[in-house]
C-alpha cells in the first residue's frame, strides 16, 4: 500500500496542470522571465560562438582532450599490471594536473570497467544505454502527454544524446554518469523503486559530483514517507561515504610535497557557463544562436509544465544543476552539464504546453484538469 500521506510532491502531482493553476500575476511574471531569459541567452551563446569561446574553448576543449589522453595512458598501465591508484596520481603528476585535494583524482571504477571490457565494448554500451532511455522515456511519459509531446521528446533526447556515440565516451565519466542518472529518472515507480537505485548507484560509483540527484531523491522520499525507499538511500549513501573514504585514503597515501593543487571550485562563473556549453556539447550547437540560446534554457520551463512527481524532480534537479554550474563551476568544468544530459533537453518537448498554460493562466481563462496519474 502507498504512505497516507502523499506529501507536497504528490499534492503537486495531483494538480495535473501546475503552470495552469497560477495566479494570473505569478503567470505573467513566469513568462516575462522566460522572455528575459530567452533573450540574455541568445546574447550568451553568441558571446560564447566568438570572444568567449574563443577565450575558453582554446583552454578548455584542449584541456578536455587531455584528460582523455590522460585516462588513456592509465588504462595502459593498468592493462601493464599497475594499480589504478599509482597509475593515475602518477599520471596526473607527470602532467601537472592536480591531485590535491583527493577528489581530483577520479574513482577507479570507470577505469575498471574500461580495461575489464575494453573500450569498444563500453562505446557500445553508452549506445545501448542511450536506447534504453529512449524507451524507458516512451513509457514513462505515456500517462502525462499526447503522441506529439512524445515523439518531440524521443527527438530531443537524441539531440542531447548524440555523445553517446562519441568515441571519448567510454574515457568521460560525465557521460556515463549522465546516461544512468537520465535513465533513472524514466524508470522510478513509487512502488518499484529499486531499478532507478542501482542505476543511480552506478552513476555515483563512477562520479561523485553526480550525488545531487540522490540526495534529492531522499527528500522526495523523505516528504512521502516511502520509509522502506529511504532506508535504501541512507545505505546507499552510507556505502558512498564509505566508498569516498577509501577513494581518499588511496589517493592520500601515493601524495607527495610540492604535489600540484587544483585551484578550487568557487569560480562564481553565473548561468552563461550552464548555457553556452550546453549548446557546444548538444546539436543545439547547429542551431542559430536566436534559437540555440532559448532552447538551452527554456526546458526547465517545460519540465515544469509537464507537472507529476517526475517532472517536479526533474525541473529541481536541472535547477539545483544550474545553480551549482553558476557558483561552482570553473571555466574547464564545463563537461559537468554532460551529468543532466540527456534527458535536460527533453523539456523542450513541453514549452509549448508551458506557454499554453501560462497563456490562459495569464489571461485568467483556466481549462479543466486532464485525467491523468498523479504518482508520476
Amino acid at each position: 500500500m502507498p504512505p497516507a500521506d502523499p506529501g507536497l510532491a504528490g499534492r503537486w502531482a495531483a494538480i495535473g496542470a501546475p503552470l495552469r493553476r497560477l495566479p494570473r500575476w505569478a503567470a505573467i511574471l513566469l513568462l516575462l522571465a522566460a522572455a528575459l531569459a530567452s533573450v540574455w541567452s541568445a546574447q550568451n551563446v553568441a558571446g560564447f560562438r566568438g570572444e568567449v569561446k574563443a577565450r575558453s574553448e582554446r583552454v578548455a576543449a584542449k584541456a578536455h582532450a587531455g584528460d582523455n589522453r590522460l585516462y588513456e595512458r592509465t588504462l595502459a598501465r593498468m592493462a601493464a599490471g599497475e594499480g589504478y591508484y599509482p597509475a593515475a596520481v602518477s599520471e596526473q603528476r607527470a602532467g601537472n594536473y592536480p591531485v590535491k585535494p583527493f577528489v581530483t583524482v577520479r574513482q577507479p571504477t570507470l577505469a575498471w570497467l574500461d580495461l575489464q571490457l575494453g573500450l569498444p565494448a563500453m562505446r557500445v554500451l553508452a549506445i545501448a544505454l542511450l536506447a534504453a532511455n529512449v524507451l524507458a522515456w516512451i513509457a514513462a511519459l505515456e500517462l502525462r502527454t499526447i503522441l506529439p509531446e512524445r515523439a518531440a521528446a524521443v527527438l530531443m533526447l537524441g539531440v542531447a544524446g548524440v555523445f553517446s556515440f562519441a568515441p571519448a565516451v567510454a574515457l568521460t565519466h560525465e557521460m556515463y554518469a549522465g546516461l544512468l542518472l537520465s535513465l533513472a529518472l524514466a524508470v522510478y515507480r513509487p512502488r518499484r523503486w529499486w531499478p532507478a537505485l542501482l542505476l543511480a548507484a552506478g552513476a555515483i560509483a563512477i562520479r561523485e559530483i553526480a550525488l545531487p540527484f540522490v540526495l534529492l531523491w531522499a527528500v522526495f522520499a523523505l516528504d512521502r514517507r516511502s520509509w522502506r525507499e529511504l532506508g535504501a538511500l541512507a545505505v546507499l549513501l552510507a556505502l558512498f561515504a564509505a566508498g569516498m573514504a577509501l577513494h581518499a585514503r588511496a589517493v592520500t597515501a601515493l601524495l607527495l610535497p610540492g604535489d600540484p593543487v587544483s585551484p578550487g571550485w568557487d569560480a562564481l562563473a553565473g548561468p552563461a557557463l550552464f548555457v553556452g556549453p550546453l549548446v557546444g556539447s548538444t546539436l543545439l550547437g547547429a542551431l542559430p544562436d536566436w534559437l540555440a540560446g532559448p532552447a538551452a534554457v527554456l526546458p526547465l520551463l517545460g519540465w515544469l509544465a509537464l507537472g507529476g512527481r517526475r517532472g517536479l524532480f526533474a525541473a529541481l534537479w536541472f535547477a539545483g544543476h544550474i545553480v551549482l554550474m553558476s557558483v561552482f563551476a570553473r571555466t574547464d568544468n564545463f563537461y559537468w552539464n554532460l551529468l543532466i544530459l540527456p534527458a535536460y533537453c527533453m523539456g523542450l518537448a513541453f514549452v509549448p504546453r508551458a506557454l499554453a498554460d501560462l497563456g490562459r493562466a495569464a489571461l485568467g481563462r483556466p481549462l479543466a484538469q486532464p485525467a491523468i496519474s498523479s504518482t508520476l
